[in-house]
């Protein structure tokens, strides 16, 4: 999982269970049942060290990608990739900043004077060009944020054509739900600055962004390398050309830099302190920016298999699974085990989709819809595989009525309900709900709406393609009432989270995997054997930006 999941944990003593645990409905018993033997074999093979952490384009991702798609071929999937393959191969543009090539000076009536590179500020690489200098005038925007649904718009009143612009960090606290971190990510915000026609980006440290992650913390990513997918004819993916260079400053190099502004920074930040919206203004100066980055070409495959339906008007719909494949790889530090081995982030995941895509060839007769099956690679660089396919599907956009999304799920304690975040922006929640009731589980509402869950995992891609989509969890209801899910969830992101200590080694309960398996099957199955598709409710933010004619409903 890219983002952190900072609302619970794992690590739970639960030891081998056996097949035989929750008592399952009679709706579930009619249906193949999940077999905890084949999830703990593919689990151990995508953990295992010989695959090096499955880094994004690395031969270990490879070989799990391999393995992925025999496993497809063997339960009798259709290829559903590129030419008839199993694979959609995706290719990568890898990015590093040259370290010495940063360059941020100012030009003012007072003189001109440079910061220094990283002290001072950070820059990231350029993944559309080598060489990058932009030199032009500042105006500060606020958070810099347009969002006429919540009647914001920080541009307004000022002219940005041709210039830099200087934006807070972060987003108002009148924004802070699912609905304000699309509408602050950094993606939207350079959209903002685009649409106005500027072509640079300054990002400034704020004191609640300094509290998340401080400046100095921010040093420790300057040398990481990023990446972005690159279609066939060579363009590169979710970037925005037009801004040349960006940069982000620490508060006290911003300080200086807002000396020159009509408002002292220090004022705007009494001002972010009162949940005031600064109002932005022009600031006299001149900013020469500049930055050299290398390139460097790969490519990583999706995996992805189809059950064809069996109805003969909506097989030509597909309800889609997804789970990333890829992981972090082999770190880079002086301890003798250095492989972060993944197996719960996302083993665990694409081990339960490869055993739901087992049950769902095995059934009698297939569901009137059609079932994609999609392993997506990138998921760790920023969700790339699954923004790639999603803009390239290999079946029509409008066909796909689904995705559900499995990432992380923390199979080490019997839980006893399932959080999947976004039900409630669509009919889906209905049909999630009658799933988790079939596999003897609860549905449990979000109960961090205030980390955003909805928006940071690779069901996001499809959202923003008008999908509606789930991201599907374990929750933190245990059937044990010693044990507390959310001291569990904690203590697995301290300790194993993006470590090599997740791995094999951990104590798992396989009850857990049996379970989550089963409910993840009902669901597609309840999905895919629907009368209707499932539709966006229409005052649904994400509905309303993103949702199709055909895909739109009131709530009941």
């Amino acid at each position: 999982m890219r983002s952190i999941f900072v609302f619970g944990a794992l690590s739970i003593a639960i030891v081998g269970c056996s097949q035989t645990n929750a008592p399952a409905t009679q709706a579930s018993m009619q249906n193949p049942q999940p077999n905890i033997e084949n999830i703990k074999g593919h689990m151990s093979f995508l953990a295992d060290d010989l695959l090096e952490g499955r880094d994004t384009g690395s031969a270990g991702h490879e070989i799990a990608s391999l393995y992925i798609a025999s496993e497809f071929k063997k339960y009798g999937l259709m290829p559903a990739g590129d030419d008839g393959t199993y694979m959609q191969r995706v290719g990568f543009r890898k990015t590093v900043l040259v370290q010495d090539s940063p360059e941020f000076t100012v030009y003012s009536d007072d003189g001109e004077y440079s910061f220094d590179y990283p002290k001072d500020f950070i820059m990231g690489p350029d993944p559309v060009r080598t060489e990058s200098q932009v030199s032009a005038e500042l105006v500060f925007v606020g958070y810099g944020i347009i969002a006429p649904e919540f009647a914001h718009n920080d541009y307004e009143g000022l002219n940005v054509e041709g210039k830099i612009v200087v934006a807070l960090s972060g987003k108002p606290s009148s924004l802070d739900s699912e609905e304000g971190a699309h509408l602050a990510s950094g993606a939207q915000k350079s959209k903002y600055a685009v649409d106005n026609g500027a072509i640079g980006f300054i990002t400034v440290q704020t004191p609640a962004s300094e509290k998340v992650r401080s400046y100095q913390q921010s040093l420790n990513y300057i040398h990481a390398p990023r990446m972005r997918w690159v279609d066939p004819d060579g363009n590169v993916g979710n970037t925005n050309p037009e801004l040349i260079v960006g940069a982000y400053l620490s508060m006290e190099t911003a300080k200086t830099l807002f000396a020159h502004a009509p408002t002292p920074l220090e004022d705007i930040f009494l001002q972010l302190e009162n949940n005031d919206i600064p109002t932005g203004f022009d600031i006299p100066v001149t900013v020469k920016l500049a930055r050299e980055s290398v390139h460097e070409d790969l490519s990583s495959p999706n995996v992805a298999a189809v059950l064809e339906g069996s109805d003969p008007v909506l097989k030509n719909e597909y309800v889609v699974f997804t789970a990333h494949s890829d992981h972090i790889g082999i770190s880079k530090s002086v301890e003798k085990d250095r492989i972060n081995n993944g197996a719960l982030d996302n083993a665990s995941g694409t081990s339960v989709m490869l055993e739901t895509a087992r049950m769902f060839a095995s059934l009698p007769k297939a569901p009137a819809r059609s079932v994609i099956f999609l392993a997506v690679t990138g998921e760790e660089k920023g969700l790339l595989g699954a923004d790639y396919f999603a803009k390239n599907p290999t079946v029509p956009l409008a066909s796909m009525v689904a995705n559900v999304n499995l990432d992380m799920p923390l199979l080490t304690y019997e839980f006893a309900d399932v959080i999947a975040f976004g039900a409630s922006h669509s009919t889906m929640g209905k049909y999630v709900k009658t799933a988790a009731a079939n596999a003897d589980l609860k549905l449990t509402d979000d109960p961090w709406p205030q980390l955003n869950l909805f928006t940071r995992s690779d069901h996001y891609a499809f959202v923003k393609q008008g999908v509606p989509a789930i991201f599907l969890v374990t929750g933190i209801e245990s059937k044990d009432p010693e044990v507390d899910g959310s001291e569990v969830l904690n203590t697995f992101l301290g300790t194993h989270y993006h470590r090599p200590s997740d791995d094999m080694n951990q104590d798992f309960d396989w009850r857990a995997a049996r379970a989550f398996t089963q409910v993840n099957f009902e669901i597609g199955k309840t999905l895919a054997d629907a009368p209707t598709r499932p539709t966006w409710y229409r005052d649904s933010f994400f509905g309303k930006t993103f949702g199709k004619e055909y895909n739109l409903s009131d709530r009941d």
